[in-house]
């Protein structure tokens, strides 16, 4: 920085002003300082800036099973709401989420010095360790539950489930049916709260539901069990899949025996993927922004850090769902 002061004919503090925006430089100064930087390469130094400001700008995010949609897509929100708040990320990826292995993962981000960490939190055995820590604080979780203590930001996954059910039993169908995702992740017990609360305000009947693992191949072969249920005489005329990628595996199967979506059959996932909208039929899903969620997420660590953990209440940020109508939920056949 002394060294584009140096070239640019001003004084140490006029570049730095520059660096980080100030209003209160001339327009002229301001190009004449970018004329130097960019003839010298400068870039800021963030380890020097840490030592002056004692504020790294980095902020922790432990993650688990990134591989799926929803996980990735939050992931992806959290990075771009922190980019464009001027911070950077350090991330673990868990996969082990035993109290051992979350604390091993608290303890990489504490030695970068992070100002506070987000956890995208799917399983309540993640929650549950992740309150159990000393650090790093502070700390926002996302689809982190009810009861924890720690501040979360979610999607209203309930209220999106009970959209998909309400839309199909609008349309004429006496029950819907469900495939769960995964019985640990409590996005799954969230849609299956949904899903039944929805039939029991209908006072609809509330068929088992049946649990698949988040899969393509899961909801393949949950949905043969159904269509032999239907051979047997049971009214299976719509379905409400837990994720996308077990709907699309759903679809596959109905195909494969015989039956039209939705003449026979109709689906709703959720997730809302990008393949959802090209599928042959389009699939009926429900919309999560993670944008969103990334952008709520940054929005509250921030303010916790800012209150340097003064808060007397538990914050907690909720994020609506939206169900996307389109060609595989209809009437039921006569």
């Amino acid at each position: 920085m002394a060294d584009v002061a140096r070239l640019a004919g001003v004084s140490h503090q006029t570049v730095s002003r520059v660096v980080n925006g100030h209003p209160n430089v001339r327009e002229e100064t301001v190009l004449r300082v970018r004329r130097a930087i960019d003839e010298l390469g400068y870039h800021r130094n963030s380890t020097a800036r840490a030592l002056v400001t004692r504020r790294t700008n980095t902020l922790g995010v432990i993650a688990f099973d990134t591989t799926l949609f929803g996980p990735a897509q939050t992931l992806a929100g959290i990075e771009r709401a922190a980019r464009e708040a001027g911070y950077f990320l350090s991330m673990v990826s868990l996969d082990d989420v035993s109290p051992d292995g979350v604390a091993t993962a608290a303890d990489y981000l504490i030695q970068q010095s992070v100002e506070g960490c987000v956890a995208i939190a799917p399983q309540r055995s993640l929650v549950e360790a992740l309150a159990a820590l000393s650090g790093p604080r502070p700390l926002v979780t996302v689809e982190g539950g009810e009861g924890s203590g720690l501040p979360v930001v979610c999607v209203d996954q309930v209220q999106g489930a009970r959209d998909a059910v309400h839309h199909l039993l609008g349309l004429g169908h006496t029950t819907v049916h469900h495939i769960e995702g995964d019985p640990l992740w409590l996005e799954s017990e969230a849609r299956v709260v949904g899903w039944r609360r929805a039939l029991e305000e209908a006072g609809a009947p509330v068929p088992e539901p049946l649990q698949g693992d988040w899969s393509p191949r899961s909801g393949y072969e949950l949905a043969f069990s159904l269509v032999e249920r239907r051979a047997a005489g049971e009214r299976v005329t719509a379905i409400f899949v837990g994720n996308d990628q077990m709907a699309i595996g759903v679809l596959r199967a109905l195909h494969e025996a015989g039956l039209n979506v939705p003449g026979d059959v109709s689906v709703v996932g959720f997730d809302d993927v990008p393949e959802a909208e090209y599928l042959t039929p389009s699939l009926t899903t429900v919309y999560q922004d993670f944008a969103q969620v990334g952008r709520e997420s940054l929005a509250l660590l921030l303010g916790e850090i800012d209150r340097n953990g003064s808060a007397d209440r538990i914050a907690r940020r909720v994020v609506p769902a939206r169900l996307r109508v389109r060609g595989s939920s209809g009437p039921p056949p006569p």
